[in-house]
């Protein structure tokens, strides 16, 4: 059998595979779908959006009425921050969503450092450290992909 019937042998077998059966949605079904998931992510992502004010607004009121400024406040202020820059991107569609999860890991886990203080084991430390590396980069890798 020569190469051109070969593949003519496989291309005919190809064609008599039995498919899975995959229903058929309209274009009307496929846009009311597609439209109300966008409508109710948009929605939840304003309202993550109002909420995070919401507590970086209550974070600075316990601020003020402390009176005293420690860098765990001002950690937990960056967090909201990199919550609202998620929400941004999220809703706007540009950016890479990914890469912030893995900033508010870096800082979630800096500010665990801080919080647990010299009480921490030595080697507790040196996990997290290197979470935090791992972290960054996987964040380099992320944002060197080339996009699609």
């Amino acid at each position: 059998m020569s190469d051109s019937e070969l593949n003519t042998a496989r291309q005919t077998d190809n064609r008599n595979e039995k498919k899975p059966d995959i229903p058929e949605l309209s274009n009307a079904e496929q846009l009311f779908v597609v439209g109300g998931f966008s409508v109710i992510q948009k929605l939840l992502l304003i309202l993550t959006g109002l909420l995070t004010l919401g507590a970086a607004g209550m974070e600075v009121l316990g601020i003020y009425e402390n009176g005293i400024i420690t860098l765990a406040d001002i950690l937990m202020m960056f967090l909201y921050t990199e919550v609202v820059a998620m929400v941004v991107v999220s809703y706007t569609g540009r950016g890479s969503p990914f890469i912030y999860p893995i900033f508010i890991a870096i800082t979630a886990i800096a500010r665990l450092i801080v919080l647990q203080g010299k009480d921490m084991d030595p080697q507790n430390i040196l996990f997290e450290a290197g979470a935090i590396v791992l972290l960054a980069l996987a964040a380099i890798v992320i944002m060197r992909l080339p996009r699609r």
